[in-house]
This record gives C-alpha cells, sequence and structure tokens, in this order.
C-alpha cells in the first residue's frame, strides 16, 4: 500500500505530465511562468506592484534565467541537506519545495530594498535642492516649484511634490502640504527641514541663510550615515550566509564522525528526528530573518 508522501509525489508527476500533454507547443515552464504572472498581477498588493515595477525599471529586477538559476540552487541545497540528514528522498524533496517556496519572497524583500534606496535617493535630491532653492527665491512654495521644474526628480515623490503645491494654493497655507509629505516619507531629514521652513514662514528668522546652511550640513551627515550603514549591512550579509550554510554542515560533519551504521540507527529514533528537523527549521529562520534584516527600509528612522 503506498504512503501518503509517495501518493502525493506520483500525484505531483501526475499533474506535470498533464500539463505538459495540454501545452507541448509552450512548454511546461512557459505555461506556469505564464499563468503565475497572471495570478500576481491580479492579486498582488498595489505596494508590491509598484516596487517591482521601479526595480525593472532600474534594470536591478531578476530575469527568467536568473530566477530560474535561483530555483535549482535553493532547490539543489534544501535537497542535499534533506538526504543527508534523514536518507529520504521524500523528506529531501518536500525540503527542495519549500526551499523554493521561498524565492517569491525573497524577491519581494530585495525588490522592497531596491525601491526603498531609490526612494531615499529622490528624497536626498529633493531636500537638498529644496533648501538651495529657498536661497534664492525666500518662498517655500516657490522653491518646491523651481524643483518641480528641474526635472532632478522622478515618480512617485515628482506627483507628491506637485501635489504639495496645489495643496499648498489651495488652503492658503504650507501647514497641510508639509503634514501630507511628511506622512508619505517619514525620514528625519524631511520632518527637520519642514520644520524649518515652518518657523521660517510663521515666525521669521533674522538669519534663516545660516539655518539653512546648518541645515544642509545635517543631512549631509545623515546620508553618509545611511549610506556607510548600507556598505556594512552588504559585508555583514555575505558572512552571515556562509555562516548559515556552515551551520548546516555540523549534522553532516557529524554523521561522517559517527560514521554511517551508527547515524541510521539513530535516525530510528524519533525525537532524533526532531531534533533533526528543528535544526534545518531554526536555521533556516535564521536565514530568512537575516534577508529581512540585509532588506529592510533605507533612510527611514
Amino acid at each position: 500500500m503506498k504512503t501518503f508522501p509517495e501518493l502525493f509525489i506520483l500525484l505531483l508527476i501526475a499533474v506535470i505530465v498533464l500539463l505538459f500533454r495540454r501545452n507541448p507547443g509552450e512548454g511546461v515552464y512557459k505555461f506556469v511562468v505564464g499563468n503565475a504572472t497572471r495570478i500576481y498581477d491580479k492579486y498582488a498588493p498595489y505596494s508590491f506592484k509598484t516596487v517591482r515595477e521601479k526595480a525593472i525599471e532600474l534594470g536591478q529586477e531578476y530575469n527568467s534565467r536568473q530566477y530560474l538559476t535561483q530555483v535549482l540552487i535553493f532547490g539543489g541545497v534544501a535537497a542535499v541537506i534533506g538526504y543527508f540528514y534523514f536518507y529520504s528522498i521524500i523528506i529531501a524533496a518536500l525540503y527542495a519545495i519549500i526551499a523554493i517556496s521561498f524565492i517569491p519572497y525573497l524577491a519581494y524583500l530585495r525588490c522592497q530594498r531596491i525601491y526603498s534606496e531609490y526612494i531615499f535617493e529622490q528624497i536626498q535630491t529633493y531636500t537638498t535642492n529644496v533648501i538651495m532653492e529657498f536661497n534664492t527665491t525666500q518662498s517655500f512654495v516657490k522653491s518646491l516649484e523651481g524643483v518641480r521644474d528641474s526635472g532632478i526628480l522622478e515618480n512617485p515623490v515628482l506627483e507628491d511634490v506637485k501635489k504639495m503645491i496645489d495643496m499648498s494654493y489651495q488652503n492658503g497655507t504650507i501647514d497641510e502640504s508639509i503634514q501630507y509629505f511628511n506622512d508619505k516619507y517619514p525620514y528625519y531629514m524631511v520632518k527637520n527641514m519642514h520644520q524649518l521652513f515652518l518657523q521660517i514662514t510663521k515666525e521669521g528668522a533674522r538669519d534663516s541663510g545660516q539655518a539653512l546652511e546648518n541645515m544642509s550640513l545635517d543631512i549631509d551627515a545623515l546620508v553618509e550615515g545611511v549610506y556607510r550603514d548600507q556598505m556594512d549591512r552588504k559585508n555583514f550579509h555575505g558572512r552571515f550566509i556562509r555562516f548559515g550554510l556552515i551551520l548546516y554542515l555540523l549534522v553532516i560533519v557529524l554523521r561522517y564522525m559517527l560514521g554511517e551504521e551508527n547515524y541510521i540507527e539513530l535516525l530510528d529514533i524519533w525525537y532524533v528526528q526532531i531534533i533533526l528537523h528543528a535544526v534545518v527549521i531554526i536555521n533556516a529562520f535564521f536565514l530568512v530573518s537575516g534577508e529581512k534584516y540585509y532588506n529592510e527600509d533605507v533612510g527611514v528612522e
């Protein structure tokens, strides 16, 4: 009598064969990818669509070959770990499937990082140039218009600057437009600069030029700190991945130290199986958490 895992594998093979029979000219891979893309476009959150489109626009989104390489690497490494830990092709296949299923989530994290870095660069450009424009115009709204017309900003920041200008003219004050931008882009450099402009506009300032110069220096220092943090994260990321993979090798080394026969005897004990699964799962959680930290928002304090 077939066990459940064996029946699952047979059912999976039957589905693949059926797909291939129904799409002989298109190919199973192209058929699956095409349908997955259509489902994604229909149900994916708008925010994820936005960041993925920007990653594509910046030329940093993976192509099909790179994603296929990821599938082979993730699936291959997980299958090797599953087999050498448990001597089971079924467990190796399940681990490979689970590992491959994490690829969309990792792609999401990477696109979020790319988008966050892009937005931070745009915000840096916005704050620096608004200060420069204000030194000439002595008007916050006129400064926004100068930055808008300069062609240095791109969407979505450009559209939000245009909305700030419209809100300022409609309301006759800059308060609501500043609050709108602060809520949309919660960066210290944005909030501090806008607070300074509110004080200059409402209370006046005897030496606004000096205050704005000090603000520019603060922004430069903050930006330098953010880029230094990016480099530190990148260096940490490579070491972290190597360390996580080495942890998986420890059990394989233990297997060779005990000898193959002794290790197989240990696998017959149920709690040893649970411990080994726990080692795999905890280390996988460790690696995924590291990936999340590496791809967290840039410049958002």
